[in-house]
């Protein structure tokens, strides 16, 4: 068995991004754990932003939607909150998805995942944006197939905001103290 050669780009870009993600967390939500004050809705918009970037995607963000439900956030204003930010990534996931070429893309984030997104959408169409906004998915990935696609961008939007308004409302409905 031949061993395998060690991608220094790919793993220098996998080592960034952690150091960066690491980055945002400590300044962000766990500055406020550490100076021992309430965690800001700044910090939150922040975080979630973040982690909906297709290239973020270790960031569990339903978990810190409901541990900062759970700090006694007007739940209207964490949902608006978290549907904007969460859109507002989708749509540059989108945008990179649309305007840069897929050995980029390829490099980014590797050829099976987006394949395997483009396939979704092929067959399901606006019901994989829906759900892949819904259900915990990857749907940062979805959305940057659906630029790759050149999906309508009309439907994209639609069909990712209302999944996304049901997800965050029905996190609220379960984990609400």
């Amino acid at each position: 068995m031949k061993p395998r050669r060690i991608d220094y780009k790919h793993l220098s870009m996998v080592v960034f991004l952690i150091i960066v993600m690491i980055v945002i967390a400590s300044l962000t939500i766990g500055k406020d754990i550490y100076e021992n004050r309430q965690q800001s809705i700044l910090s939150f918009a922040i975080v979630n932003f973040f982690g909906y970037l297709f290239f973020f995607l270790l960031m569990p963000m339903e978990l810190a939607f409901i541990y900062y439900l759970r700090t006694g956030y007007d739940p209207l204003i964490l949902n608006l909150v978290a549907v904007a930010t969460a859109m507002a990534s989708q749509i540059i996931d989108y945008l990179i998805g649309y305007f840069f070429s897929a050995g980029i893309i390829d490099r980014l984030i590797g050829r099976k995942r987006y394949e395997k997104a483009e396939d979704e959408i092929r067959k399901y169409g606006n019901w994989t944006l829906f759900l892949s906004n819904l259900l915990p998915l990857s749907s940062p990935v979805i959305s940057l197939a659906a630029g790759m696609l050149k999906y309508r961008v009309k439907d994209a939007l639609i069909y990712s905001f209302v999944g996304m308004v049901c997800r965050y409302l029905l996190l609220t409905l379960l984990f609400q103290s």
